[in-house]
């Protein structure tokens, strides 16, 4: 039997949970003694322009949700407010540590940055232990025959279910009984949000893994119909789990356990697919992660966008005057969330209405999002703009009138966002400024003084972006 490791670190980061943890899993059984830290990364915090992101208190709720966890053992999450690279290595002097686990990231950033952690503590002859876990199989495991990434999803799709088995979805079990206690580093005093520049703020998807069951408990009795419900933002027809995949308040393995507990049907297998879908654009940044910056398609590296910064500002705000467009923005300024059909149309209407390049709302999503994930939302904005893998070809051009009809039919997500529009009925919600006189003063909302005319034009833009696409 391998002689077990003194003392290790297990290094949270978007795993953040006890259950079902790989890295936690084997640091556990592996060693005498483990200290459970996480770090709030100063390179990643820097850059945050709102000292109110609610992801920090996502992350924060997240960690308060562990600590109650392992109290009643003695222990407490370590937390710290640093540079990783600088950090991970000065607390392994300190804390005398002999082996460091983790479980893998796939962003640019997080690869770099846990290559020169890894360099740095097996330099100090520390063993270095990464494992997968935010995923089934990694970018490398889904591969065509010859080797190389597909950019396709179906097939993606095929390769990844004929790889699949239950085998794939063990849980892994952690012994919390080896974490160490809080006295065993008295000198680590918990970060302190107001100290590294941040506020707690009240969300709607409240943080921690309790939660995450709560919300995949939910969820139990709406998968069955997942499929006829997911795409109308008026009803709670999705799992509401965006936000915890992406810190890990729980296992993609229990979310595939849970899709797997009664015989599979429509409303279990596309919800399946949504997540393969996940692992689809976790496999595009990986292989080709130049997309990060740039189109995935080169021929549309180098297009020149027209689109005005006063538009894009409007569209921010929620103020185009196309009601469904507005609504969805509103809420994503409010809440950090946006539900995915309203972020398909949002997308479209950006870059194929008003001609904006696409990165700029995938940044303005990147600080807004509460479930922000880079693979996801980068694919996801290439997906609209056409520019991307399997992307919607560039002829195919969302009407956002018809979105909001099909999807909104009543308008009941449009009236509670704009609130302004509640007096219209049906017929003239999607389209309120083709409403008479008579209609807007019975609505009290005149479009012009009380809520904004179209900034543009459907039709003209459409013809427009056609023109930019064909070149």
């Amino acid at each position: 039997m391998e002689k077990k490791h003194k003392r290790s670190i297990c290094w949270l980061r978007r795993d953040l949970r006890v259950s079902d943890n790989a890295a936690l899993y084997h640091a556990t059984q592996d060693s005498e003694e483990v200290f459970l830290i996480f770090v709030f990364d100063k390179n990643i915090l820097d850059k945050l322009p709102d000292s109110k992101d609610k992801r920090i208190t996502f992350i924060w709720q997240c960690l308060e949700d562990i600590n109650e966890t392992i109290s009643s053992l003695g222990s407490r999450m370590f937390t710290f407010y640093g540079t990783p690279t600088e950090l991970i290595p000065q607390l392994v002097d300190d804390l005398g540590i002999e082996a460091i686990y983790f479980n893998r990231d796939y962003e640019p950033y997080a690869i770099n940055r846990d290559k020169q952690v890894t360099e740095s503590l097996r330099g100090k002859n520390i063993a270095v232990h990464s494992f997968k876990d935010m995923v089934i199989f990694e970018g490398a495991e889904v591969l065509k025959d010859d080797g190389s990434p597909y950019t396709v999803y179906t097939p993606y799709s095929k390769k990844w279910k004929s790889r699949f088995s239950s085998q794939n979805v063990e849980c892994y079990v952690p012994n919390l009984k080896t974490l160490a206690k809080e006295n065993k580093y008295p000198n680590c005093n918990p970060v302190i949000l107001n100290d590294i520049g941040f506020k707690l703020e009240d969300i709607i998807f409240p943080g921690g893994e309790f939660q995450a069951k709560q919300k995949l408990h939910d969820f139990y009795d709406s998968i069955d119909s997942y499929h006829e419900n997911r795409d109308f933002p008026f009803l709670n027809g999705t799992s509401g789990l965006s936000v915890h995949f992406r810190f890990g308040t729980i296992s993609i393995r229990e979310a595939i356990r849970f899709i797997y507990d009664k015989p599979m049907n429509r409303g279990r297998e596309i919800w399946l697919n949504e997540i393969i879908w996940r692992e689809f654009y976790q496999s595009i940044l990986y292989h080709f992660p130049y997309v990060e910056r740039e189109s995935f398609k080169k021929e549309y590296k180098t297009l020149d966008w027209p689109g005005e910064m006063d538009h894009f500002h409007l569209w921010c705000r929620g103020e185009t005057g196309y009601p469904i467009v507005d609504a969805a923005m509103r809420c994503l300024n409010s809440t950090g969330w946006m539900h995915n059909r309203l972020r398909m149309i949002a997308a479209s209407f950006l870059v194929k209405d008003l001609l904006i390049d696409w990165r700029l709302g995938e940044r303005y999503f990147a600080e807004k999002l509460l479930d922000y994930d880079l693979a996801s939302n980068n694919g996801g904005w290439q997906w609209c703009a056409s520019t991307g893998v399997d992307a919607q070809p560039y002829f195919r051009i969302f009407n956002p009138y018809l979105q909001s009809k099909k999807f909104d039919p009543e308008g009941e997500f449009i009236k509670k966002w704009c609130p302004e529009l509640s007096g219209y009925n049906s017929k003239w919600i999607h389209t309120p400024h083709l409403a008479t006189s008579l209609e807007m003063n019975f609505s009290q909302c005149v479009v012009g003084k009380d809520y904004p005319l179209p900034v543009v034009e459907h039709a003209k833009q459409k013809d427009l972006v056609l023109k930019l696409f064909r070149g």
